[in-house]
């Protein structure tokens, strides 16, 4: 569908789409279930660096995570430990090509916009020195997306978003989308310049300040806590976070602490 992008919004623009079913979004599967690449980026908000301490980027930085970690917008996830965090991020779908694209059109290559989670094992990702990124972020269900994907004239201003996450009610995170560091103009044009981006992949743009691993004490998902991520024009997730359990059977011991790293842009 989304290699077929434009096809598909001139048939729809032709079409009158009403009379459709109501659903129940517990019945939607994540609206991009097949992408080519799936970027995230780290450090796109000043506060979180704050929080993190380290210096903001002066680049993008640019990490990974696996199209075996997609999920739908509710339903449960495995946890993978004691130090499961949360990153509640706007999430861009490509819809055309795009190779060498300057920031100010960067949007024509833009399908849609969803809600993400960028769930992240901290133990995991400060093991060592330098951090984990790809893997930490990667367990299965650990990047939910939905609950469906908004075209950006949905929406009032694409580039100033409200969004938020809370865990069993209580507000954890909340910003807008004009605090990043690189604005999605500029995140894409700059991916492009290195990489072409295709039709259907996902780009995660950062997460806003609130983490647990940069509050005081540090803290994390339990068995049993709701998740709700939410984004200004969007919708919402809602995901109940399940306790891992080992090949022999076992609830695995809470972790004493987590490995600090102090490699530039070690968290996000």
């Amino acid at each position: 569908m989304y290699a077929r992008w434009d096809e598909l919004t001139d048939w729809a623009a032709a079409h009158d789409l009403r009379g459709g079913r109501p659903y129940r979004t517990e019945e939607l599967l994540t609206p991009v279930p097949r992408p080519h690449q799936i970027f995230a980026i780290g450090l796109n908000y000043r506060a979180h660096a704050d929080e993190a301490e380290v210096q903001p980027p002066n680049e993008p930085m640019v990490f990974t995570k696996y199209a075996s970690s997609l999920t739908g917008p509710t339903g449960s996830v495995a946890l993978t430990g004691t130090s499961v965090d949360w990153e509640v991020e706007l999430v861009v779908v490509i819809g055309r090509t795009a190779r060498r694209v300057p920031a100010e059109r960067a949007w024509e290559y833009v399908a849609g916009l969803t809600v993400g989670q960028d769930l992240s094992d901290r133990e995991r990702q400060f093991t060592d020195s330098p951090p984990q990124f790809s893997l930490a972020k990667s367990a299965p269900g650990f990047s939910p997306v939905g609950p469906y994907v908004v075209t950006t004239d949905g929406v009032r201003d694409p580039d100033d978003l409200a969004l938020e996450c809370s865990v069993n009610g209580e507000v954890m995170q909340r910003d807008r989308t004009s605090s990043m560091l690189f604005g999605v103009g500029e995140l894409i044009s700059r991916l492009s310049r290195v990489l072409p981006l295709l039709p259907g992949d996902l780009l995660f743009t950062g997460t806003p300040a609130g983490v647990g691993l940069g509050r005081t004490p540090r803290r994390f998902l339990h068995s049993g806590d709701r998740l709700v991520s939410r984004i200004e024009g969007i919708g919402e997730m809602a995901h109940v976070m399940t306790d891992v359990v080992t090949p022999d059977g076992a609830v695995p011991e809470p972790t004493v602490g987590i490995g600090t790293s102090h490699a530039p842009g070690g968290r996000s």
